[in-house]
């Protein structure tokens, strides 16, 4: 009946564990999400490079090469002045060349830069710098759309950041209070144990290793619910929540599993710290 007892109360902290992790885990991963979000939104702002009317083959293939050497381009399409025409007439209908007797429009790059570089600064440094070439007219890009961007994600980013620190302090709270209900069971032994001479690490290091071999289990079962929760979203509702790089499984599996031990260690730690502490009659009073 005892072990019974002691598997129920095994298993009961361990399902509570879990579903803490989960939540843990399920907050990394919209933080995750979040930074692929942010970070498809930045690589999605253009830089248009309008070329000067007079600019060379030459000068354009030197333009390009020049362009994939940059630690800042991701992607660089060059759209020559018969393409943009054609373009120009698909989107609005209409050809401008046959009231002008020319096409006005000009040879030009489009280029979509490396997130780290979509700053509001940055792109200025770049538009500096590229402006400085003899056969560049001008470069475009929408200040407002960066300025908004900039303000915008910054914002969102520290939400999400609160979110996921009041999210720890309430999976700390939850599993320190689960293991405290679980050693208040065994504050009668532990006092015995300090009455007869047991060291204070002796006594807390069976509950501390029990705990964090509790905790593991706790974080491989998380870890298993976020997998199946992963392939729900993506299989069934056609949603995919992040890259599935093995990169960011490593690091979400990290993440719950280093807070599931972390955690389990500190909060048996405090709950055999007070119970040793205590004294035998104050046991009777908690």
């Amino acid at each position: 009946m005892k072990r019974r007892s002691l598997f129920n109360m095994h298993f009961t902290t361990t399902i509570s564990v879990s579903l803490v992790l989960f939540l843990v885990g399920l907050e990394c991963v919209v933080l995750m999400s979040a930074r692929e979000l942010v970070k498809s939104l930045r690589e999605n702002v253009t830089l248009t490079i309008v070329l000067e009317d007079d600019a060379t083959t030459e000068e354009v293939a030197l333009f390009q090469e020049l362009m994939d050497k940059a630690p800042y381009i991701i992607d660089c399409r060059y759209i020559s002045r018969e393409d943009a025409l054609q373009e120009h007439i698909t989107n609005l209908g209409e050809d401008p060349s046959k009231f002008l007797g020319y096409n006005p429009l000009t040879d030009a790059f489009e280029l979509h830069l490396n997130a780290a570089y979509t700053q509001a600064d940055s792109i200025a440094a770049i538009d500096v710098e590229l402006s400085t070439l003899p056969y560049i007219n001008q470069v475009l890009y929408q200040t407002d759309i960066v300025d908004a961007l900039d303000r915008n994600l910054t914002k969102v980013s520290f939400i999400l950041l609160i979110i996921a620190v009041i999210l720890l302090v309430i999976a700390l709270v939850l599993i320190g209070n689960t293991i405290q209900l679980q050693i208040y069971s065994k504050r009668f032994l532990i006092n015995t144990m300090r009455l007869v001479g047991a060291t204070p690490w002796i006594i807390k290091w069976p509950f501390i290793r029990r705990n964090m071999l509790m905790g593991l289990e706790a974080a491989l079962i998380a870890c298993a619910m976020l997998s199946l929760v992963y392939y729900y979203t993506e299989n069934r509702l056609g949603l995919e929540l992040f890259p599935l790089t093995q990169s960011n499984v490593a690091l979400l599996a990290t993440i719950v599993i280093v807070c599931g031990l972390l955690i389990t260690f500190f909060a048996s730690l405090a709950a055999t710290n007070r119970y040793i502490r205590m004294k035998t009659n104050k046991l009777y009073e908690v």
